[in-house]
């Protein structure tokens, strides 16, 4: 059951002895993990110490050490809340296995002899409960297999919480009299939808006794309960129950139903014997900082008064969703009891209303009681009510409370314990944290320790104290946790003990350790329990100590002076510890210690290098330790054998009290010396030191190595020496003493001068100078010297290597150039035996760098050599390079070694050396030759990349290698250019950086400061390559699959490469690097540590295509990413689609002979080859592979996961392979090649053929035998009548048809692609024909309408204009009082002859009046839906909203429109434009007959021209006048078309793009048909050619008047005389084609392909018939056919329009967002939880109110004409996006309509889109009200002056004069309506508007 990390044992250990002293600070808390996540109870059992734990479908039983005892499994079992048990699946339908979440879990104590018993109530079968042995849960004490309604205890809803407690009281009427004892469980659950809906808030269940009939936990009558109005409106959110003193109290949250209906947090309280809720009373509870729905509650004690602990949070605006923002706050119960007796005393004498007559108490929960004026006394008399008081009382007054702390993370459950007489809170968060708090006894609190139990679970309400309030039990998710209170015993000194401010914490200060109070024995007496909160107090402490410092050598008394030393009892004594020598005696004198130190023999060793030790002094009580101080021991001869050089100035000077015996040399604490004479230290003798001391060098200090020198010294203070020993000088070089002996003498000033004896110092040293020391010795004495003094040995000729360099040394050293023998150099100016040179030789010059510069100068040229000058001065102008002056640089000089110069211009290209100059002396000459060069950039490769940058660019040109590396730059305009590469004289690489813009820029080379570009060429850099698809997402290890990539500007990048991130597994990190090894050059590998890359070049097809193989990885690496590299711009796989790329093994394959691999595979020809395998199609197509037998290809036909076979060619092919005869199979996959042995044909002439005789004998017999099959099936199926077979035929039908037209659809497709693509340009621009927002509303509003109030004015006469528009305008003001609006729409609604059509008339209006104030409509639209669900939800839920039935559904259509323009505008007018266009243009390539409306190209069969029309299309050559210019335009028609669609192909051509309203009429222009110079002929559809037949008259085609292919026509306006009348004139889109009036007049019928089927010669009676008959014909193949090519060309663009309008990739409208939102808000509130219902309202309200009407209409959107023929395709798409939206199964069969069978394929893939959508805006986060307001305001402005708004209200206010009489009757009942004076306000507007007297 452990399940932690956590060893067993070390966890016993940690149950046994919880964290002890040793432990470190984050010690793991013990925790023991439980199935039956979420865990929801905790209980206690004080008495034996077990825990109780209750979680979904599981029990448990644990000691205290969190020992699992027992376990019971409670559920799932079969169950449904909308059933009552016992549960029979064959009743209950809606039953299904359902999870039993633990409700209740509570203790029943024993009663005398019985055992208590364990209460445990679950969600299943109805809440019921059962009692369980508390030393065993698995014994069942009671359970009840058939529950009656009164046994439903707990909320059979998880989410419904129920609360209980139990109680004991006195049975007044059962078990021997008033004597014995009823036990009682009272239970507080929440309202839920399902199951029985009459269980009041509050019930008492009976535990004890129960006397047959009675049962336990049984709701009785006689029992009590809260009874309540409405179960839904008082929707409780119990906290927790509790009982305290003689009643017990509720605590819970809901909404205030009396007041401003916000949630807040209640307090009730009832008495215990109270078995009828007289006594019921509640007080909402008030935390300050909006904090009003209680979390979590305790009842403990504060300050040792009980208190009621309580975590709030705060709610989400207004709705029961608590937020992070929570608190703790505290209320007294003496304080909750005095509001609740004031509450039932105002109830019960005053009537409710306190001392200023204000509401304080009132009758709660829809009784219809009321409080009362009863005797004064009545509360004394009846403190528990009684039959006559009134009841359920509830205070308006809250009890208020400020939070005692406050969270960020929301607070889910508090404790509380006493320590020390301290209030400690603990509490528990959302988050797996723990909280303690200190509570002050005015209510705040100090959050003092934070303790994370389990990371990411909330704490449960049950947090639970151990008996000994020593730990903590805290129930989270799915695990139990022990955690003490406090970590005390953790800190082992006093000062971490004060620093952890816990306060349960102290310091023992005797007993020298961490722990609470009443375990410190003393903890009474002052100075002995230091508190750890306490903030003032601090640890025992060594305030002084005398003397802080002691010489080693002596002995002293120490006295240390103590802060805060507890007090001790006489015979108790405290010890001194020095160190760790052994303890002294201390002798205590109030706040003083006195101590002995130790003896001098007893120290330890002094520490090398160190003149003292600190030895620390601790104060003992015992073996504790009190306090430490600390002392110093030093030692003086320590002070001056750490400094020999001054040992006398090191003593005096001491921090130490040391004095200095010269004569002994010794350095002493004391005060004598053994030879008299003492030096005092300078503390205690101020002034000059009288150390005998060397303090200066008379002589020079600096010494010549190798030349004879005197050194003088000069001494003071040495009189003190009186003895006759010699002084000696003594220098130390590098260690070695050279002793010289020194002769003293005496001045008057008390000053000793010494010369030492000369000597020739003579040392090798590589610098110039050395400092070596000097000092005297007086016999063993060593005299002081001052710091520093130093004799300086130099030697000139170290690091001085020519002239220039030597008299460049400074003159006092003496160093001069001497010429001599055997080779001159630098010497000491004495030491030169030849003349020394007074100037120096020329310069040599050895190196120049660069050789080579530009015209312009501009770079640094390096010269070294010798001799090059003794300092800057000497070369500056003395420099030429080629003849051309160099300016010599400051920075750059180094003596006589280096020159750096600027190269100064030269005119042209020169060639000579570089000389220098220096003095007089004759110039130094180079021996290389400097070039002035001009240096030519020729072209450069590639001439672009992308702005990212990262492109190699190979500039060529001539002699670029000019200057140095270092002083060429390349830029791309302002942008670097890195250089990548050496460059050489032709050649130079570099990488581009990144530009911020797109654009050509020139490319430039900075030679130094001379530049040059490249003349004639620019680099351009293009925007980066985006990629938007790659495909496929996978590959095997052995890589090379082709991944095809698509994008834009993919030609920019110059090496476009995939890559593949790995990461080696540890374990085959050697065999991995070698298989790596083995990887092809092509590929790169990187190894970054332990990652690498591996990569491959990609091939660009085209500027939107690449192909990339993918690289070979091995199995032993981990794929840690893909991505594509091109130039700069890095795309990860996982950014294009949205998914990783995947990495497959492998595929598998088998030999083709697996018996004998090695034998030859035989193969009859004719036939295929089989391959067995595994895992083939994993990451690979049939496409994609290829076979090959021999040196033929294998044609691969089928391919899946097990198989694949390939047809070989039919005569065996020739081997490859020069050692097999026979060809072998190979298989390519990418680069996994595999041979699958080998192949041998079988022959076929070894066969005799079959004789002739014989075939035909076998194909008669053939042919006998399937007749004969034929008849059985045939027989078979006539007496077969199961439906199901048909519907199988149909669909396999209907799936063959469209294979079989699969190509016909590819290519209609393609041909309409090629259409499209022209007419994409269109729409992406201008093209699209978008109605404007005025037209749009106009067709949405009020369709169909011809005068619509939006393009009307108001029609008054200007007299009584300005009178009715104030009316008007006092009427707008009406409509904007909610409380008007609403009784104004409901009056209306109510009258017998406002019917369906006023109804939305009349919200259109509404709309247009209320369009400037939106925010206003969608409140008021919101109130009268809220009224329609509760109308709805008491009929049946799923009607809502499906028809528009109702003044606000028409306003919810027009605010859906108003709101989703933009988005029409935006996203989805593109693509619905677009499938217009397809259908128009699929439409018009077949024939349409203009009388039927009937077309051979659609969707719609009822519309589907089933005759075969014999038609070719024609094209016309149409002159267009162009200006003065006449063009001529090609138009496609079709022979068969009536000359009205000839004209209107004509103006769709020739008006291409333009909107249906901006063309002319076709019936306003002729058709001429232009033939020769003088033919012209106009064609009408009727004149005195058209053929009359019978009673039918055909109208007249371009093959009536034989109009060849190629044939002129011109459009030309129509004269006024012409007779002609056109059959399609313009008509309100979507109407009918009329028929000629006179024509119909004279009998005639008109026909155009087919003749009407009602013929009116054929009798009425037969007429059905042959109806019947038709519809009974199988619908011809051919015609389906028809219908699934017409569906499979449009497929695409139906799916875009779809995707449009429900793809959540990008946000959904903020307004169907706040609507869905709203919706789910009302079926919550409803209690509706069937998902079901919610999915028929949203479909109701967006998909079936707007967007069909959209899909059916696109005129409403787009100015365009819908002609018959497209409104019934389009009527086919609407149907299927209907049937996508439903919920129900999309069933088909044989019966069902052919459009509902074209689309039974692609309908669940739509369903899946809309679920899809749904779900996605309800997953998102809500709070979009702040949104939708700004939104709202924005839409009010931007399109209310495109509203009507006085003509709107001029309408509405004709519906007004209408039911004037009812509306003012409605006004003057509504008490506020009085109190505004509506009714008034209307008659004013009345007596405006129309002169109306009325009664004002």
């Amino acid at each position: 059951m452990l399940a932690s990390s956590i060893p067993p044992s070390l966890l016993f250990l940690l149950l046994l002895l919880l964290f002890p002293p040793s432990q470190p600070a984050d010690a793991p808390l013990p925790w023991v993990e439980l199935e039956g996540a979420t865990l929801s109870h905790l209980l206690l059992d004080p008495g034996a110490g077990h825990l109780y734990v209750g979680g979904v479908d599981h029990l448990y039983q644990l000691t205290s050490d969190l020992k699992v005892m027992s376990h019971v499994r409670t559920g799932p079992h079969l169950d449904s809340p909308d059933c009552l048990p016992p549960i029979v699946p064959q009743d209950c339908h809606s039953a299904t296995p359902t999870h039993n979440h633990n409700k209740l879990l509570l203790m029943e104590a024993g009663q005398g002899a019985e055992p208590g018993s364990l209460i445990v109530c679950g969600s299943l079968y109805q809440g019921i409960c059962d009692k369980r042995s508390l030393s065993n849960i698995s014994h069942l004490i009671y359970q009840t297999s058939n529950p009656v309604d009164t046994q439903y205890v707990a909320a059979n809803d998880p989410r419904v919480s129920t609360v209980g407690v139990v109680i004991t009281t006195k049975n007044k009427h059962e078990g021997g009299g008033a004597g014995g004892a009823l036990r009682l469980m009272l239970v507080g659950r929440g309202y839920t939808s399902k199951g029985p809906g009459d269980i009041p808030p509050i019930t008492t269940r009976r535990l004890f006794p129960v006397v047959p009939p009675r049962r336990a936990f049984s709701q009785e009558e006689e029992l009590g309960k809260l009874v309540v109005g409405s179960y839904s409106e008082y929707n409780n959110h119990f906290v927790k129950a509790v009982a305290h003193g003689n009643h017990v109290y509720f605590l819970f949250s809901r909404r205030d139903m009396w007041h401003k209906k916000e949630y807040r947090t209640y307090a009730s309280r009832l008495c215990t014997s109270d078995r009828s809720f007289y006594s019921y009373v509640e007080v909402p509870l008030l935390c300050d900082g909006g904090y009003n729905l209680a979390q979590g509650a305790w009842l403990g004690n504060h300050s040792g008064e009980p208190a009621l602990f309580v975590v709030m949070a705060a709610g989400q605006a207004s709705t029961p969703v608590a937020t992070s923002r929570s608190a703790l706050c505290v209320y007294g119960m003496a304080e909750l009891d005095a509001m609740l007796r004031r509450a039932q005393e105002v109830c019960y004498t005053e009537e409710g209303r306190g001392s200023s007559g204000q509401e304080e108490a009132y009758i709660e929960y829809a009784v219809s009681s009321k409080c009362l004026k009863l005797p004064k006394d009545s509360l004394s008399e009846y403190p528990c009510g009684g039959e006559h008081t009134p009841n359920p009382i509830a205070s308006t007054v809250p009890l208020p409370a400020t939070p005692t702390v406050t969270s960020n993370t929301q607070l889910t459950a508090v404790t509380t314990a006493t320590e020390a007489g301290h209030t400690i809170a603990f509490l528990g968060d959302r988050e797996g944290r723990l909280h303690k708090v200190l509570v002050r006894p005015d209510r705040s609190g100090d959050l003092y320790g934070r303790v994370s139990v389990d990371g990411g679970s909330a704490v449960s309400g049950d947090l639970l104290l151990d008996e000994g309030q020593q730990h903590l039990y805290v129930l989270t998710s799915s695990r139990l946790s022990k955690v003490p209170v406090s970590s005390c015993e953790r800190q082992t000194d006093c000062r971490s003990c004060l620093a952890i401010r816990d306060p349960y914490c102290g310091w023992c200060v005797l007993e020298g350790r961490c722990s609470r109070k009443h375990q410190c024995q003393r903890h009474l007496q002052p100075n002995h329990w230091l508190w750890s909160f306490e903030p003032t107090n601090q640890c025992v402490t060594v305030q002084s100590l005398q003397p802080a410092n002691r010489s080693k050598e002596e002995q002293t008394q120490v006295t240390l002076s103590v802060v805060q030393l507890p007090t001790l009892t006489e015979a108790e004594s405290l010890s001194c510890v020095f160190g760790v020598l052994p303890p002294h005696p201390a002798i205590v004198m109030g706040t003083n210690i006195t101590c002995q130190s130790p003896a001098p023999e007893l120290l330890p060793a002094m520490p090398t290098g160190s003149d003292h030790m600190v030895l620390p002094v601790s104060l003992m009580f015992g073996h504790v330790t009190i306090t430490t101080g600390n002392m110093t021991f030093y030692d003086c001869g320590a002070v001056s054998r750490l400094n020999q050089s001054s040992q006398c100035l090191a003593c005096v000077s001491s921090v130490w009290t040391c004095n200095w015996c010269p004569l002994d040399q010794l350095c002493s604490h004391n005060h004598s010396c053994p030879n008299q004479h003492i030096i005092l230290n300078q503390r205690d003798s101020p002034g000059p030191t009288s150390c005998p001391l060397v303090f200066a060098l008379q002589s020079s200090a600096l010494v010549p190595m190798g030349l004879s020198t005197i050194v003088v010294l000069q001494g003071r203070n040495l009189d003190v020496y009186t003895d006759e020993a010699p002084y000696v000088c003594v220098v130390e070089i590098e260690g070695i003493q050279f002793n010289l002996t020194a002769a003293v003498e005496t001045t008057d000033d008390n000053t000793h001068t010494f010369t030492c004896s000369p000597h020739q110092f003579q040392y090798a040293v590589s610098q110039l100078q050395y400092s070596a020391p000097v000092y005297l010795r007086r016999g063993n004495r060593r005299i002081d010297a001052s710091p520093g003094l130093r004799l300086q040995l130099y030697d000139c000729s170290a690091g001085q290597s020519d002239c220039s360099q030597c008299r460049a040394v400074p003159e006092e050293y003496g160093c001069v150039w001497c010429p001599g023998s055997p080779a001159p150099s630098c010497v000491y100016n004495q030491s030169c035996s030849s003349e020394a040179a007074d100037t120096c030789p020329p310069p040599l010059i050895s190196q120049v760098l660069p050789v080579t510069g530009p015209l312009e100068g501009g770079i640094l040229v390096t010269i070294t050599g010798s001799n090059l000058g003794m300092k800057y001065q000497d070369v500056v102008g003395g420099v030429t390079v080629a003849g051309v002056q160099c300016v010599p640089q400051p920075e750059g000089y180094q003596i006589s070694t280096r020159v750096v110069c600027e190269l100064q211009p030269s005119g042209k290209q020169e060639l000579g050396p570089v000389l220098v100059t220096v003095g007089t002396t004759p110039p130094g000459r180079s021996t290389q030759m400097f070039t002035y060069q001009d240096p030519r950039l020729l072209d450069l490769v590639p001439n672009k990349g992308p702005v990212s940058g990262g492109t190699r660019l190979t500039i060529r040109g001539r002699q670029l290698l000019t200057g140095q590396m270092s002083d060429l730059s390349a830029f791309l305009g302002l942008q670097p250019c890195y250089i990548v590469e050496e460059v050489n004289d032709t050649q130079l690489v570099c990488r581009t950086g990144s530009s911020n813009q797109t654009g050509s820029v020139l490319v430039r080379v900075l030679f130094g400061k001379a530049e040059r570009t490249v003349p004639n060429v620019t680099f351009r850099y293009r925007d980066d390559p985006v990629i938007t698809d790659a495909t496929p997402a996978e590959s095997f290890y052995a890589g090379g699959r082709v991944i095809v990539v698509t994008g834009r500007n993919l030609e920019v990048a110059q090496q476009p490469i995939i890559s593949v991130w790995v990461e080696p597994l540890e374990v085959q990190r050697v065999k991995r690097k070698r298989r790596l090894a083995l990887l092809t050059a092509k590929q790169q590998l990187v190894f970054n540590s332990t990652m690498a890359t591996v990569s491959e070049l990609c091939s660009v097809q085209s500027s939107s295509q690449m192909t990339c193989p993918t690289p070979t990885v091995t199995p032993e690496v981990k794929v840690k990413g893909v991505w594509f590299q091109l130039d700069n711009v890095r795309v990860h796989f996982e950014s294009i689609k949205g998914k990783s790329f995947t990495y497959y093994p492998n595929p598998q394959f088998f030999p083709l002979n697996r018996e004998a691999p090695d034998a030859p595979y035989r193969f009859k020809p004719g036939g295929v080859i089989a391959v067995e395998g595994q895992d083939l199609t994993r990451a690979m197509s049939r496409q994609e592979v290829r076979a090959r037998l021999g040196d033929q290809e294998c044609d691969v036909k089928t391919l899946d996961s097990t198989h694949l076979y390939c047809e070989p060619p039919e005569v065996q092919p020739m081997t490859v392979d020069d050692g097999n005869e026979l060809p072998s199979l190979m298989v390519f996959m990418g680069k996994l090649q595999v041979d699958l042995g080998s192949v041998q044909y079988d022959s076929n002439s070894l066969l005799p053929p079959v004789p002739l005789a014989v075939q035909i004998g076998l194909g008669a017999g053939a042919a006998v035998i399937i007749l004969s099959v034929l008849v059985v099936i045939l027989m078979y199926r006539r007496k077969s009548k199961q439906a199901l077979r048909d519907y199988k035929k149909v669909l396999l039908q209907l799936e063959t048809l469209e294979i079989n037209v699969g190509d016909q659809c590819r290519k209609e497709f393609t041909d309409l692609m090629t259409e499209m693509m022209d007419l994409s340009s269109d729409v992406g621009g201008p093209g699209l024909p978008l109605l404007d927002y005025r037209t749009y509303a106009e067709r949405v509003f009020f369709p169909g309408q011809q005068a619509a109030p939006l393009s009307r004015q108001l029609d008054l006469p200007e007299s009584r204009r300005q009178t009715v528009e104030q009316g008007l305008q006092q009427l707008n003001n009406l409509l904007n009082n909610r409380l008007f609006l609403t009784r104004f729409i409901h009056t209306l609604e109510a009258q017998q002859g406002f019917s369906q059509r006023d109804r939305g008339y009349v919200a259109s209006l509404l709309t247009m009046a209320l369009h400037d104030k939106l925010e206003y409509f969608t409140e008021v639209m919101k109130t009268l839906l809220q009224d329609l669900v509760q109308q709805y939800v008491a009929k049946n839920p799923k009607l809502m909203l499906r028809r528009t039935e109702t003044v606000v559904e028409k306003m919810l259509t027009n605010w859906m429109s108003i709101c989703l323009y933009s988005f029409l505008k935006e996203v989805a007018g593109e693509p619905l434009y677009m499938l217009y266009r397809a259908i128009k243009y699929q439409v018009d390539k077949g024939p349409v007959d203009v009388v039927t409306g009937k077309a051979k190209r659609t969707l719609n069969d009822s519309h589907l021209l089933r005759e075969d029309i014999d038609y070719c299309a024609v094209t016309l050559t149409v002159l267009v006048k162009n200006g003065v210019e006449v063009q001529p335009c090609p138009v496609k028609v079709l022979d068969t078309d009536t000359i009205t669609q000839v004209k209107d192909k004509i103006l769709d051509q020739v008006y291409r793009g333009a909107p249906f309203s901006q063309r002319p009429a076709a019936d306003s222009l002729d058709l001429e048909w232009r033939s020769g110079q003088a033919g012209h002929l106009t064609l009408s559809d009727d004149d005195v050619t058209a053929v009359v037949q019978g009673r039918w008259k055909r109208i007249n085609t371009l093959q009536h008047y034989k109009v060849p292919d190629g044939a002129t026509v011109a459009l030309i306006p129509r004269s006024q005389s012409s007779g002609g009348v056109g059959i399609n004139q313009v008509f309100q889109t979507g109407e009918k084609t009329p028929m000629l009036e006179g024509e119909e007049e004279e009998g005639l019928r008109l026909w155009h392909l087919v003749k009407s089927s009602e013929d009116p010669e054929i009798p009425k009676h037969r007429k059905s018939s042959m109806r019947e008959r038709e519809r009974a014909k199988a619908i011809p193949e051919i015609y389906l056919t028809r219908l699934l090519s017409m569906k499979g060309t449009l497929q695409k663009f139906v799916d875009d329009v779809f995707v449009a309008i429900l793809s959540t990739k990008r946000p959904p409208p903020i307004a169907v967002r706040f609507f869905f939102d709203f919706l789910d808000d009302m079926a919550e509130k409803h209690g509706i939880d069937d998902p079901e219902t919610v999915h028929i309202w949203k479909t109701n309200s967006l998909p079936l109110r707007f967007w069909v009407n959209i899909l059916k209409n696109p005129q409403f959107v787009l100015d365009v004409q819908v002609t018959d023929s497209i409104d019934a395709v389009l009527s086919v798409i609407a149907q299927t996006f209907i049937d996508s939206c439903t919920t129900s199964e999309h069933k088909v069969g044989r019966d069902s309509p052919v459009n509902k069978l074209l689309y039974a394929r692609e309908i669940p893939r739509y369903k899946q889109l809309v679920e899809r959508y749904y779900s996605d805006i309800h997953s998102a986060a809500s709070g979009c009200y702040q949104e939708m307001n700004s939104t709202l305001t924005e839409l009010s402005g931007s399109f209310a002056s495109e509203m009507n708004s006085l003509v709107a209200l001029h309408e509405l206010y004709k519906y007004i004069n209408k039911y004037y009489d009812q509306i003012i009757m409605s006004l003057e009942e509504d008490s506020s309506g009085q109190k505004m004076q509506l009714a008034y306000r209307l008659q004013q507007v009345a007596a405006l508007v129309e002169n109306k007297v009325t009664d004002l």
